[in-house]
């Protein structure tokens, strides 16, 4: 177990939408708050405008300069900014998407240098964020590449279901020249990884889903499964993996055969989120793994439908703050297993070299 409660970075989305309503929600609940030291990244003139929206019991907070120093028994809120900025609730706008950068990018650091344990990212705007120039898709991709890593997995998770996606956030006429056979092993590598040290499954089996209608019926309808997908499976198998498919994405949902396996590979967003939010809409999380941090965040968006109403449900925000916390003592535990294990390798050697050493004592005694 952590010796300490585990640091929790919250970087508060877009401060237009519902994300301050539900981090709010959350972390009122003194239950939910004793089991880690939560850190929000904004500003505490936004978190007290959005407090008094919410009108929630038995909230303080104190504000800190820098992470490296926060109260353990305290909701912690870093100031990223002191400007008086103007919210527009329930609109998209480049205010909104420039806060939000900058609330990203402030957690994003601390987490790779440490200062937080894991990440919990509250809803942005890709459009609000497009208006403030960010040059990236979403969340995903800035964390990737802050992180100095080549590839990571999105990975929608609720209890045992866990697809993951090939490509994010692409054009459908985009995907078909991204699946290739390197990236979908790339994938499956990270994948396979993930559910071994952050989920615990010592032999997880991933379903690989096939690009085309029918898993290109033989090379009917599409290619991509003989040339690349299904190369990538063999390959995978050839690593050790328990990979398996493709699979027909309709068929394998639809006849229940999802529940049989530790993970799913989907090979573009809607693939695997439209079947992920039927089954597990308001209640799924939002995982990228791959990275040295643990970021999460929940399944929905900015709710500017209702945003400022104080009606957002807050619980798939609370899945994804469980989470985050379950899989940094996941990692640590995972972490001193191995360690030991590799203690106890050493162990007979050096009993063996001890061995030997009092037998030529012995010897040379006579």
């Amino acid at each position: 177990m952590y010796s300490t409660k585990p640091k929790i970075g919250i970087s508060i989305g877009d401060v237009n939408g519902i994300g301050l309503e539900v981090i709010l929600k959350t972390l009122a609940i003194k239950e939910v708050r004793s089991r880690f030291i939560p850190i929000l990244y904004g500003s505490s003139k936004v978190v007290s405008y959005h407090k008094n929206i919410v009108a929630v019991e038995d909230f303080s907070f104190q504000t800190l300069r820098t992470a490296e120093h926060p109260n353990p028994d305290r909701i912690n809120v870093v100031n990223c900014w002191q400007d008086n900025i103007n919210i527009t609730l329930g609109k998209p706008t480049d205010v909104g998407g420039k806060y939000a950068i900058i609330s990203l990018e402030q957690a994003g650091k601390d987490l790779k240098a440490g200062l937080i344990d894991a990440l919990v990212t509250a809803p942005v705007s890709k459009e609000a964020l497009q208006m403030a120039n960010f040059p990236f898709p979403g969340h995903t991709e800035y964390l990737t590449q802050l992180m100095d890593k080549k590839e990571s997995l999105m990975l929608m998770v609720h209890d045992n279901l866990r697809i993951g996606m090939a490509t994010n956030h692409l054009p459908i006429s985009e995907v078909s020249e991204k699946i290739r056979k390197e990236l979908i092993l790339d994938k499956l590598r990270i994948f396979n990884e993930t559910l071994k040290v952050d989920f615990g499954i010592e032999r997880p089996a991933i379903a690989v889903l096939s690009l085309n209608p029918h898993a290109s019926d033989g090379g009917l309808i599409g290619d991509e499964e003989e040339l690349y997908i299904r190369p990538a499976v063999v390959e995978a198998k050839k690593k050790g993996m328990i990979a398996l498919g493709p699979f027909s994405a309709d068929g394998f949902f639809g006849s229940g055969q999802y529940s049989k396996f530790d993970g799913i590979l989907a090979m573009y967003h809607d693939q695997g989120l439209i079947p992920f939010k039927t089954l597990a809409f308001g209640k799924g999380i939002n995982f990228t793994a791959g990275l040295s941090g643990v970021r999460t965040s929940p399944d929905h968006g900015t709710g500017f439908d209702i945003a400022g109403k104080n009606v957002a449900d807050h619980s798939s925000f609370l899945h994804a703050l469980f989470l985050a916390i379950d899989l940094v003592l996941n990692r640590k535990e995972y972490a001193d297993m191995h360690a030991n294990a590799l203690v106890k390798r050493e162990k007979p050697e050096e009993l063996n070299e001890d061995a030997s050493s009092k037998s030529l004592e012995d010897e040379s005694k006579e």
